[in-house]
């Protein structure tokens, strides 16, 4: 199916008769995340498991106003510690994914990392938004804004199976993937159409998951019906792409900033390729742009379509 705005995403999650999901809060001594989790387990989302210094995590509960008797707490004596330990409730299935706390993130992914932790699959992890764009029909992936700087090709099919998977269990069926570039003819000077071409024949053989792939592929001709009818281009997307695959992450960046400052987009990321998603939240976000990735995880552990 398709979803116009990230409000049916929520609604998914609460009628899916699966009951909250089980999140494991990393380092959850902070009141910016703590407001984000008592959102959405308020609204039936989430069920939370806090990882950290349990007096702290207590106290900021508290400063709240909320019981630290209501929640689980798990304590830890470093924030690398408690990255470790919700690690290990994901991999034993206690919880359905991650949420970073007070912790830096190249400090929680090196301890999620690790073998104690048992966070990695042999998957690629890469990095998944879903943007809610005004006067578009639906919502729509971009994949990868945050993680991968300069994917070669084997990569670039890993992002891309990576976020096809995750989409079908938030439930977008047969995603179409357009693989992104400049221009939709090949040319041997842009290695990013080239790789586009060998992309759309993986597609095709069936490795990247239930999806269709057409590229290399404009933005335009991706997004466009009516680009895609005028330049008279014959797709089986035709302007109707459920997901943007970039050459590298300054192109996924920059569009995804660009959606959203001039085209006034919501989006939302997760990190996926684990044992589950994670959410990462900045400091700096506002309450609500930190509830959305919750959204997203809960709903990305829903299963498959």
């Amino acid at each position: 199916m398709s979803y116009t705005t990230l409000e049916q995403l929520a609604d998914k999650v609460r009628n899916s008769g699966r009951g909250a999901r089980i999140v494991s809060v990393i380092n959850a001594t902070e009141s910016h995340v703590l407001e984000a989790v008592r959102d959405a387990r308020k609204d039936g989302l989430i069920s939370p498991i806090l990882f950290g210094d349990k007096d702290v995590i207590a106290e900021q509960l508290e400063l709240l106003g909320l019981s630290p008797a209501d929640f689980a707490i798990v304590h830890a004596a470093s924030p690398e510690e408690a990255a470790v330990k919700a690690g290990q409730s994901l991999a034993s299935g206690r919880a359905d994914f991650l949420m970073k706390g007070n912790i830096p993130t190249g400090n929680m992914l090196k301890a999620l990392f690790s073998k104690e932790a048992d966070f990695r699959t042999g998957n690629l992890i890469s990095h998944l938004s879903i943007i809610e764009l005004p006067d578009h029909p639906k919502l729509f992936g971009l994949t990868d804004a945050a993680i991968n700087i300069a994917p070669d090709l084997e990569q670039k099919k890993g992002i891309i199976r990576n976020a096809v998977a995750t989409m079908r269990a938030m439930g977008f069926v047969h995603p179409k993937v357009a693989v992104l570039a400049s221009t939709e003819v090949p040319n041997p000077k842009m290695q990013a159409t080239m790789d586009a071409v060998e992309i759309k024949k993986a597609g095709a053989a069936g490795e990247l998951g239930d999806c269709v792939v057409e590229g290399p592929i404009s933005y335009d001709l991706a997004m466009s019906p009516e680009s895609a009818r005028i330049k008279k281009f014959d797709s089986p997307i035709q302007g109707d792409a459920d997901l943007l695959a970039a050459p590298d992450i300054n192109a996924a960046n920059v569009l995804i900033k660009a959606l959203r400052y001039a085209g006034h987009s919501r989006s939302a990321g997760i990190v996926i390729g684990g044992r589950g998603p994670i959410v990462l939240t900045s400091r700096a976000a506002a309450t609500q742009d930190k509830y959305w990735p919750l959204v997203l995880a809960a709903s990305a552990t829903l299963g498959d379509n």
